[in-house]
């Protein structure tokens, strides 16, 4: 009994593949703050830049090529945060090499290309999930908590604006080859948590994308996205407009507002506003000072021990990809779409 609970308490080694920005800036610093996360190796197609990577990170080895580092029998899990189109053919030869995998959010191109997830995880035997680390920010979990306890009455509406400035043509946010754009980029987020706090999937979306002349890829996105009972959400994402972020949950006989929905920080509290239908003076509840990063490691490396369900399971993922591309359809087709039925 007390070697099993060791086995279940001892950490799980990670090894990153790529030294992309999220992961050198947020994930791996957050997931070295981790209980249950040891970050080994870090491995890019430069070996110079894994190095300096993991020089700086203090982590153990740096690898000049991807395969390296899933050759390495002491990473028992992968985090994936390479460009959205490598996404699922690098988790796929993680999950061959017997490597449990993270994959960066948005978890494939489309949920066709997310359904081949499903056979490899099948087939191997691993643990994967896709990294929406705000699904659990304790703001998130007491947001969904108080609309599902009916202190805002019945849930009518949720209403998102999301975005930032970037005109790097360098960036791959850029590249449409490489899955780039606004919607896939952040248009993923209020569609996922539009989900999990209205607890279904979306009947038929509608949405509306305005392209870069340059780029082609969309950096201007609105979607509606209509739920059972009439109910629904709400977005619009820009990839060069002003840097802001919130959202709103309208009910009944209240609404809750979500300060900074996305990009929690880590180093000061985070805040969610209540009002009721009258519009006084909020209430305000503040969650003291957390690393969303550190969390999903956490979990996530839990799921790994068997501690508990992975939270971002590949079916929510496909889903969430499901409702992605009926948002593409119609902004093509100028119609209501319905997702894929996954």
């Amino acid at each position: 009994m007390r070697k099993e609970a060791e086995k279940r308490m001892k950490k799980v080694k990670w090894g990153v593949l790529g030294a992309a920005s999220i992961a050198v800036r947020k994930v791996i610093p957050g997931m070295q703050r981790g209980a249950w996360c040891e970050v080994t190796a870090i491995a890019s197609r430069d070996k110079q830049k894994a190095e300096e990577a993991a020089r700086k990170l203090g982590i153990a080895k740096g690898y000049g090529s991807y395969e390296e580092l899933l050759r390495d029998g002491e990473v028992e899990a992968v985090y994936n945060p390479l460009p959205n189109h490598l996404h699922v053919p690098w988790s796929i030869k993680a999950a061959e090499a017997g490597k449990h995998v993270l994959c960066e959010k948005p978890i494939s191109l489309n949920a066709t290309e997310a359904k081949t997830l499903l056979a490899a995880r099948e087939r191997t035997g691993v643990k994967m999930g896709e990294a929406f680390m705000v699904k659990t920010h304790p703001q998130w979990l007491r947001t969904r908590e108080i609309i599902r306890g009916g202190e805002i009455g019945e849930l009518r509406s949720a209403i998102c604006v999301f975005s930032y400035f970037n005109r790097n043509p360098e960036n791959v946010r850029h590249k449409v080859e490489w899955g780039g754009g606004g919607l896939l980029d952040i248009g993923c987020y209020p569609i996922t948590m539009s989900r999990f706090i209205f607890g279904e999937d979306p009947v038929r979306v509608t949405g509306a994308l305005e392209r870069d002349p340059e780029f082609g890829t969309d950096r201007l996105s609105a979607a509606i996205l209509e739920f059972s009972s009439g109910r629904q959400s709400v977005f619009s994402c820009g990839t060069q407009t002003a840097f802001y972020q919130r959202m709103h949950f309208l009910g009944t006989t209240g609404r809750v507002e979500v300060e900074i929905p996305w990009n929690a920080p880590n180093d000061r509290p985070c805040r969610i506003f209540l009002n009721d239908v009258l519009g006084g003076a909020p209430k305000e509840e503040e969650f003291p000072a957390c690393d969303q990063y550190t969390i999903q490691g956490d979990e996530f490396s839990r799921a790994i021990r068997g501690e508990r369900e992975v939270p971002v399971p590949l079916e929510d993922a496909i889903r969430n990809m499901a409702v992605i591309d009926a948002v593409f359809r119609a902004a093509e087709s100028g119609r209501w779409e319905k997702p894929e039925k996954t």
